[in-house]
């Protein structure tokens, strides 16, 4: 008689090692939120009355960049990064950097621009969309190779800027339509942008993800004081300069790319040629 051999213990559900963590995850539904308030008010707004419901759309694309911001960092401060963290801010990321900006850029903009073949405007838009699903695809492959929540760089442009310069540039577009001021073939701006940053999500251009920064770190106390004094100044005058500040950083922060190589090369030789003076002498 053959010895009963013992059962191996039951192996825990799948949903025993889920690990979903409350206030990051809470701060992601918030972002989630905010984009599916955007999307409603793009579709709901009368254009022949004003732009105020447009303008309440962007004003909660940018507050959903916000909830992006931190979600992220709540959860690397407190050591809580899981694989169903990142798997759900992508999905809202979709949701409010993706639909919102391509639904409101349609709205505003090319659903005028060949009124006879709509579908070339919807067309343009989905571009955006589906360059945004890739640039998402992308990063979560290559974070969950990393072993990681992903490396101080992002690979091509990130998602929540390109709906952050789209959002703040249509916002300047309405603020100089609104002064009645003819703004000629700048009114097409925001199409043009569109299709650029579909391109510069799916490039291999890196950019800082500025993960470093944080409650813990640390700043000189020149750089502490030059930032009080900006934000003071757009808390101040922010009807005034908000419109013109917004797309500037955004603007700035796409440029970076470009000339980040130059500026680490050159730093590099700098210190080569350093190094060769200190061993001379």
């Amino acid at each position: 008689m053959e010895p009963t051999l013992p059962h191996p213990p039951p192996s825990d559900p799948p949903e025993a090692k889920l690990k979903i963590y409350f206030l990051p995850n809470l701060l992601t539904a918030g972002n989630l939120f905010c984009g599916f308030v955007a999307l409603t008010k793009i579709v709901e707004a009368d254009l022949s009355t004003g732009y105020q419901d447009i303008r309440f759309a962007l004003g909660f694309i940018l507050l959903a960049c916000i909830f992006d911001l931190f979600d992220g960092r709540v959860a690397r401060m407190g050591g809580v990064e899981s694989p169903f963290g990142r798997e759900f801010d992508s999905l809202a990321d979709l949701i409010s950097f993706g639909a919102a900006p391509a639904f409101l850029v349609h709205r505003i903009v090319l659903r005028d621009f060949y009124p006879e073949r709509p579908e070339i405007g919807w067309f343009i838009a989905s571009i955006y969309l589906i360059c945004g699903a890739f640039r998402l695809a992308r990063f979560n492959c290559l974070a969950a190779m990393s072993s990681g929540g992903g490396g101080k760089e992002f690979l091509g442009f990130p998602i929540p800027s390109a709906a952050g310069l789209v959002s703040s540039l249509t916002l300047l577009i309405i603020q100089l339509n609104e002064k009645e001021k003819d703004l000629g073939p700048w009114r097409w701006a925001p199409a043009v942008v569109l299709v650029f940053l579909s391109a510069m999500m799916v490039s291999t251009v890196k950019y800082p993800s500025f993960k470093s920064l944080g409650l813990r770190s640390t700043s000189t106390f020149t750089k502490a004081i030059v930032a009080a004094l900006f934000l003071g100044l757009i808390v101040v005058f922010h009807r005034t300069i908000l419109y013109y500040v917004l797309p500037a950083f955004f603007t700035a922060y796409l440029l970076y790319g470009f000339i980040r190589p130059r500026i680490s090369r050159r730093e590099i030789e700098e210190e080569d040629e350093d190094e060769n003076g200190a061993g001379a002498a």
